[in-house]
């Protein structure tokens, strides 16, 4: 009797789990700039299947040498995107950007259109499938390392898109001797860039227009709200430094944040709640959650 009564608690219990626990879709987008197939994450909130409401959205970019499944499997909880799904209600989209393709249209490769893809068609998917805030105040981009230039890159480009940005790590510049790098490490992410957007016509200051330290300007204009942070021994330390100074001194609102840590899970772990946090009180002000 008493095993009986176990088995039941223990089925009642895991019928309460499914109820209140975030569900994840997997999508398959087709992508007409890239001609390809672009897998991307859902994570859906508990709420979203008993409610008519429309959810705000968080797209959250993944960094180099990763894929769209890094934010569900390699922080330090894996259900870490399942709780900020249902404690904040907000639908979180991780879309598959390649391993190196730092999220902007290249010139010279076209597979790597991804500048077009994250902002036009993975947006018209999302809005298209799922019932979403369906305007800027109610869509926000943040990213870790390659993903937090991608943010900030896409963000400053498409400000009609997006009401924040977030970045973790990011690579705020594309001119690898500002980062705390290996030699080689440097040679061969240059080599991806010239690979992308053909050589630098600006050797001192390559890319400059791809980078965040170079759109300070439109971002001051843009009334796109702004959060970064880098842990103090990480190796894009210095660009992040960079890019705050630049921000302070041209008046652009932001809030940026140092604290220990390295360019690593641990890390990103820990400052994806952070981020949350301030998304939420964007949204508040915005009146796409109460």
């Amino acid at each position: 009797m008493k095993r009986i009564c176990f088995i039941f608690t223990f089925l009642l219990w895991l019928g309460c789990m499914d109820g209140y626990a975030a569900k994840v879709d997997t999508l398959n987008i087709s992508s007409q700039i890239m001609q390809k197939t672009v897998k991307t994450a859902v994570v859906l909130p508990a709420s979203y299947q008993a409610s008519r409401q429309n959810y705000p959205v968080i797209y959250l970019l993944h960094g180099g040498q990763g894929n769209y499944r890094d934010w569900l499997t390699k922080t330090d909880d894996k259900l870490m995107l399942h709780k900020l799904a249902d404690q904040y209600n907000f639908i979180i989209v991780t879309p598959d950007a390649g391993l190196m393709s730092y999220y902007f249209d290249s010139p010279l490769d076209k597979g790597s259109q991804y500048e077009t893809f994250i902002t036009k068609e993975l947006v018209e998917k999302i809005d298209g499938t799922y019932r979403t805030v369906k305007d800027r105040k109610g869509r926000i981009i943040a990213g870790l390392s390659m993903g937090g230039h991608g943010a900030m890159y896409l963000s400053t480009r498409h400000p009609d898109m997006y009401c924040a940005a977030g970045s973790m790590s990011g690579v705020m510049n594309i001119n690898t001797a500002t980062w705390n790098v290996p030699p080689e490490f440097a040679k061969s992410r240059s080599a991806n860039f010239e690979h992308l957007l053909g050589p630098p016509t600006d050797t001192a200051n390559p890319y400059r227009e791809y980078c965040a330290v170079g759109m300070v300007d439109k971002m001051k204009v843009n009334d796109v709200k702004l959060i970064f942070d880098c842990g103090f021994d990480d190796i894009m330390i210095k660009p992040n430094r960079k890019l705050h100074q630049l921000l302070l001194a041209n008046g652009t609102p932001h809030d940026y944040i140092e604290r220990p840590g390295k360019h690593d899970w641990p890390y990103w772990s820990s400052a994806v709640s952070y981020q949350f946090l301030f998304f939420q009180k964007v949204f508040l002000a915005n009146g796409t959650i109460h």
